[in-house]
C-alpha cells in the first residue's frame, strides 16, 4: 500500500482526496524530467552536424532526421511549458492542503496530527508548513523549492513569449537575449529538489509500522502497549540532476568548440554591395571546408558579441573562397552593413574591414543532391540562396568532366515576390546561362522563375518588353512567368521524362509550400518512379 512517492500511505487516502493534487504534481515532474534532458540536445549544432556525418553512410533516412532539430526543439518547450503549468496548479492545491490542516486543529483528524508530527525535537515532520502563522505566499518564497520554482516559471515565461514568430522575425534581438535565461532556468531547475518538500515515511520505518492496520488507529501512535509507532518521515532526495547533468555537459562542450572557433583567423577577402541592399560577403579561413547547401553562423564584435546569426553559404567548395549574401533586413544586418563600408561611396581597404567569427560549416538537406539522378529544386523567395551553391557547384563538376557525379538533370523552380528580390540571384543564372551557351552545354540544367505578385504599372512595363530578346525582369534568356507553378503538371511532366528513376525534391521556403510539394511527391510516386522530398530547416 506505499505511494510510489513515499508519501505516507494513509495521508495520501485521507489528506489528498477528492483532488489527488500531489500525484498531479509529480508525474508532470517526472515528464519534466526527461523532456528537460532532451531541450539542449537539438541546439548543440556541432554534436548534430558530427551525428549527421556518421550515420550518413548507414541510413540517409535517419540522417535527414537530425535536419528537424529545431521543430523538435519546439515541441519539447511546448511540453515544457504544458507540464510546469500542471505542476504548478497542483502544487497551488497542495499548499492550500497543507495550510488547511495547520489551521484546523481537530486532534481527531488526521491531516492535523500528520501536521503535528515534528514539531518538537523531532525533526520527521511531513507538512512542510510547520505553523498557523503563516501563509503560503511567505512559504513560497522562504524556501528552496519556491524561490527556484518561481525563477524556473519567470524565465520560462520570457522565453517561450519570446520565441513567437511575430517577436523572433522582428525583434530578433529580444528573442536572442531572453533565450539565454535559459540558463537561469537550468540552475533553478537543478536546485529545485534540495530543499526535499516532498517527504514521505522511509523505507526502514515502512517495515515496522503496518500502514494497513494502522491508518484508522492515529490516535494510538506512539502509546504504550499499542503497536503503531509514530511514523518516521523524510525528504525524497532531489532526481533532477540525474537527468540533466548528461545534456548540460555536452552543451557545455559545444558551447567551447563555438568558442574555439570564434577566436579562429576569418579574413574578409571581398565585399560586393548588390542591388536592393544585399551585402555579399567573401572570406576565408584555415581549415575551412564545407559541402554545397550548407550554413554558417557569423558573428561581429563590433556590431555585438552576443549574437550570432545563421546564413547559407551560397559559394561552392570548388571555389578557394567561402561566401554569403546577407540581406540588410534588421538593426544587426543594418549595423553589418555600415561596419563594411556599405553606406559609403569610397572603397574599403582591407584592414578596415570588420572582424568577424565563424561558426560551422553545418550540414543541412540540400548536401544529399548529388545523391539523385534528377534533381527538383524549389525556392521561395531569400529561400533560394541554398541553391546558388548547388548550381555553382554542379556547373564546376560539369566543365571539369568529374565522372563521379551522379546527378544528371536539374529542374529549378524560383518563386518570388517582388521584382527587386530578382537582382542579385539572376547575376549568378546569367553567368550559368552564358557560360551554358558558349560550351553547349544547355541539357543537364532547366530553370523556371515565377513572379508571384506585381504592381500594374509593373505589368504594363512587362507587357511592353515581353518580345525582348531578354527578359524585362532578370536579363536572362529564359522568360519569367507570372503567378504560381501548376505542381501537378511539373510532377506529371518529370515523371514522364525520367522513367525508373528517383527524383530528390529539395525547397527551401514556407510551410504551406512545403505540405503541397510533400502531397506531390507521394501522389506521383509509383512503381517507375519516386519523388523523394527533403525540406531546408535553419
Amino acid at each position: 500500500m506505499k505511494f510510489q512517492n513515499q508519501v505516507f500511505p494513509f495521508f495520501k487516502v485521507t489528506f489528498w482526496n477528492p483532488q489527488h493534487a500531489l500525484p498531479w504534481a509529480r508525474a508532470p515532474a517526472a515528464c519534466l524530467n526527461f523532456n528537460c534532458m532532451l531541450i539542449l540536445l537539438p541546439v548543440c549544432r556541432n554534436l548534430l552536424s558530427f551525428l549527421r556525418g556518421s550515420i550518413q553512410c548507414c541510413s540517409r533516412t535517419a540522417a535527414r532526421q537530425l535536419d528537424r532539430n529545431l521543430t523538435f526543439h519546439k515541441l519539447v518547450a511546448y511540453m515544457i511549458a504544458f507540464h510546469t503549468a500542471v505542476h504548478i496548479v497542483a502544487h497551488l492545491f497542495n499548499f492550500e492542503y497543507f495550510m488547511d490542516a495547520q489551521l484546523d486543529r481537530n486532534s481527531s483528524l488526521l491531516t492535523f496530527v500528520l501536521s503535528e508530527i515534528g514539531n518538537g525535537d523531532n525533526a520527521s515532520f511531513l507538512n512542510p508548513i510547520r505553523t498557523n502563522e503563516t501563509n503560503p505566499t511567505i512559504v513560497m518564497f522562504t524556501t528552496i523549492a519556491g524561490l527556484t520554482g518561481v525563477a524556473i516559471t519567470l524565465a520560462l515565461i520570457l522565453i517561450i513569449t519570446s520565441s513567437m514568430e511575430v517577436i523572433r522575425r522582428s525583434y530578433f534581438e529580444v528573442f536572442w537575449y531572453t533565450h539565454h535565461l535559459f540558463v537561469i532556468f537550468f540552475i533553478a531547475l537543478v536546485f529545485h529538489g534540495f530543499g526535499r518538500i516532498v517527504r514521505g515515511q522511509t523505507n526502514k520505518d515502512l517495515l515496522v509500522h503496518n500502514s494497513t492496520l494502522c491508518a484508522d488507529r492515529f490516535e494510538e501512535w506512539g502509546q504504550p502497549g499499542s503497536n503503531c509507532t509514530v511514523p518516521v518521515f523524510a525528504g525524497n532526495p532531489p532526481m533532477t540532476w540525474k537527468w540533466v547533468v548528461a545534456p548540460m555537459f555536452l552543451y557545455l562542450c559545444e558551447r567551447l568548440v563555438r568558442f574555439y572557433r570564434s577566436h579562429q583567423k576569418v579574413v574578409i577577402t571581398k565585399v560586393v554591395m548588390h542591388p536592393s541592399k544585399t551585402l555579399e560577403l567573401q572570406m576565408k579561413r584555415k581549415g575551412f571546408h564545407m559541402e554545397v547547401g550548407q550554413y554558417v553562423f557569423i558573428q561581429c564584435p563590433s556590431v555585438s558579441r552576443l549574437e550570432w546569426h545563421p546564413f547559407t553559404l551560397t559559394s561552392a567548395p570548388e571555389e578557394d573562397y567561402f561566401s554569403a549574401h546577407i540581406r540588410i533586413v534588421g538593426d544587426w544586418t543594418q549595423a553589418l552593413y555600415e561596419a563594411c563600408g556599405g553606406d559609403r561611396n569610397e572603397p574599403q581597404e582591407a584592414w578596415q574591414m570588420p572582424k568577424v567569427a565563424i561558426d560551422g560549416p553545418f550540414g543541412t538537406a540540400s548536401e544529399d543532391v548529388f545523391r539523385y539522378e534528377v534533381v527538383m529544386l524549389v525556392g521561395a523567395g531569400i529561400g533560394v540562396t541554398p541553391f546558388a551553391s548547388i548550381l555553382k557547384s554542379v556547373w564546376y563538376k560539369r566543365i571539369q568532366n568529374n565522372q563521379e557525379v551522379f546527378t544528371k538533370k536539374i529542374y529549378f523552380y524560383w518563386l518570388c515576390p517582388e521584382t527587386q528580390a530578382f537582382e542579385w540571384f539572376a547575376d549568378l543564372l546569367q553567368s550559368l546561362e552564358g557560360q551554358m551557351a558558349e560550351r553547349e552545354v544547355t541539357d543537364f540544367l532547366s530553370y523556371n522563375i515565377y513572379l508571384t505578385r506585381w504592381k500594374e504599372a509593373e505589368a504594363a512595363h512587362f507587357r511592353v518588353h515581353h518580345e525582348a530578346e531578354n527578359d524585362p525582369i532578370t536579363g536572362l534568356k529564359q522568360k519569367t512567368l507570372y503567378g504560381k507553378p501548376n505542381w501537378d503538371n511539373e510532377f506529371t511532366n518529370i515523371a514522364s521524362k525520367h522513367p525508373g528513376t528517383k527524383v530528390g525534391v529539395f525547397l527551401c521556403g514556407p510551410p504551406q509550400l512545403g505540405k503541397s510539394l510533400e502531397k506531390q511527391c507521394l501522389s506521383h510516386s509509383e512503381d517507375d518512379v519516386k519523388f523523394i522530398f527533403n525540406k531546408e530547416n535553419f
